[in-house]
């Protein structure tokens, strides 16, 4: 019944943009804390930014800070990942996840509290 379903990834080239959609069913992501987390291939699965379910203050992880943008669109009950300048190190499965009482702590990952609710995930390939 909760459910978080994550579109717009694919392929693009070095330098390119992609915007990533993470649309919830079955509850209001306006009440939740929201992390965007990422996997690469052989690699421990790393959060990109946090929104905090108190306030909304953002955490960004370092290496996309300046390059990626997270917002709300609560009549579409949506976020967004807006990925610019992209990089092949960008390369992974990004997730969406959500919990109600989630907070950044200064952190990009997103603090378990009530149990998060994730996404599926899709692949952005950044590659020539």
């Amino acid at each position: 019944q909760l459910q978080l379903v994550e579109s717009g990834g694919g392929l693009v080239q070095p330098g390119g943009s992609l915007r990533l959609s993470c649309t919830a069913s079955g509850f209001n992501l306006a009440n939740y804390g929201i992390g965007w987390f990422r996997q690469a291939p052989g690699k421990e699965r790393e959060g990109v930014v946090c929104i905090s379910s108190s306030d909304g203050s953002t955490v960004y992880d370092r290496t996309v800070e300046g390059r990626f943008t997270v917002s709300r669109d609560n009549t579409e009950n949506t976020v967004y990942l807006q990925m610019n300048t992209l990089k092949a190190e960008d390369t992974a499965v990004y997730y969406c996840a959500a919990d109600r009482l989630g907070w950044c702590g200064g952190s990009p990952d997103l603090t378990t509290v009530m149990g998060k609710i994730w996404g599926q995930g899709t692949l952005v390939t950044v590659s020539s």
